[in-house]
């Protein structure tokens, strides 16, 4: 749930951050600061318990999602069925990644 959580904040601060219109703009530039510094620590905290790979994968294709979606809701991108179909596809992804039982590998030998 972590993961997820901080993978919404990921798109509120990648918006956030083209809102910022390159750090000019002081509202969406604190909520980029903010968001992406707990998004990051919960993100961090993720990794105890998730490895890195699934976790990274996870995290920025929920992000990417959830971003081109905010897009879609809010008019700054066009609604298309291919555009849809490929979210799907992505959240598809990361579901299948995340039911995957994560067994550690095994230790390398020098």
């Amino acid at each position: 749930m972590v993961l997820f959580v901080s993978a919404a904040l990921e798109t509120v601060w990648a918006t956030a951050l083209g809102e910022s219109q390159g750090f000019s703009r002081l509202q969406p530039t604190l909520v980029f600061a903010a968001t992406i510094v707990v998004s990051l620590g919960a993100f961090g905290y993720v990794l105890r318990h998730i490895p890195i790979s699934t976790a990274y994968a996870v995290w920025t294709g929920t992000g990417a999602a959830l971003t081109v979606l905010w897009g879609m809701a809010t008019g700054a991108e066009p609604v298309t069925v291919l555009r849809l179909l490929f979210i799907a596809g992505i959240v598809g992804c990361v579901v299948g990644l995340k039911l995957l039982p994560a067994k550690p590998a095994a230790p390398r030998r020098p």
